[in-house]
This record gives C-alpha cells, sequence and structure tokens, in this order.
C-alpha cells in the first residue's frame, strides 16, 4: 500500500455511478410494485451496497481501511435503465472513490441477481466515477 502518513486528513466525498438496464417495463413496474420473488429489489441492494462499500479494503488489496463518515445509495429510474449513484464520504488522508465504485457494483449486481428470474434481458451497462473532491485534486464528470 501507498504510504499515505505524512498526508492530511481533508474532507473527501465520492459519487459513483452504475447503470442497470432492464429488458421490459415490466420488470420496471414489478421493482416498483414490489412484486419480485426474491423482495423489495430497492431495500436489498441498498443493503448489499452498503456492505459492498464497507468491505471494499478487505477485497482490493492496495485500499486502506479508512472511516465511512456517511453513505447514501440512490436510485433514478429512466426507460428501462435504472440509474444508481452511490455518494460516499470521510474526513480522512485518502480519497473513497473506489468504496463508492465498488459499492455501486455491488448494487448493480444484486439487481442483477434479483431481477434474472424475471427478467433474462438485464445488462449492468456502465460504472464510473462521476464526482471527487479533496485531497489534491477534485474531478467531475457526467
Amino acid at each position: 500500500m501507498v504510504d499515505i502518513t505524512q498526508k492530511q486528513n481533508t474532507h473527501r466525498t465520492a459519487v459513483a455511478q452504475a447503470i442497470v438496464k432492464l429488458g421490459s417495463l415490466e420488470t420496471i413496474r414489478a421493482i416498483e410494485e414490489k412484486r419480485v420473488p426474491k423482495g423489495d429489489v430497492f431495500a436489498m441492494s441498498r443493503a448489499a451496497g452498503f456492505l459492498g462499500l464497507k468491505k471494499t479494503p478487505e477485497l482490493l488489496p492496495d485500499c486502506h481501511p479508512l472511516p465511512i463518515e456517511y453513505a447514501g445509495i440512490e436510485y433514478e429510474i429512466d426507460g428501462l435503465n435504472i440509474v444508481v449513484r452511490v455518494t460516499v464520504k470521510t474526513f480522512y488522508k485518502t480519497g473513497v472513490e473506489v468504496e463508492a465504485m465498488h459499492g455501486a457494483s455491488v448494487v448493480a449486481l444484486n439487481m442483477y441477481d434479483m431481477l434474472k428470474p424475471i427478467d433474462k434481458a438485464i445488462e449492468i451497462q456502465q460504472i464510473k466515477l462521476v464526482l471527487k473532491t479533496g485531497g489534491k485534486s477534485d474531478i467531475k464528470s457526467e
């Protein structure tokens, strides 16, 4: 791991996005009406995402364990796409962009797992960093 002992704590934020494309509007209706056989897709995927982002340093060898002081997961339905946004914040020596991206990945994978019995055309289309603030560099992309 990179030596961060000389770095200063700063307020750091990262927002990551994943897009889950569904095969039909019926799948979206099933999610909204909570008719998916495996349960509430948004609630279960949110819980899975929180677990994923907290376990990032256990799975990625170069990631430092760090205090996650805020994590939020939001969903937006856009046609057949579910846009997942994961926000992670801390006050620490290193950023939280990998944690945010890992959380978004786990949310998308959990959605896939829950929806595959009712929709065979699901795709995880994109996982990307949307915003990073704090430290030496700020990044914003859309």
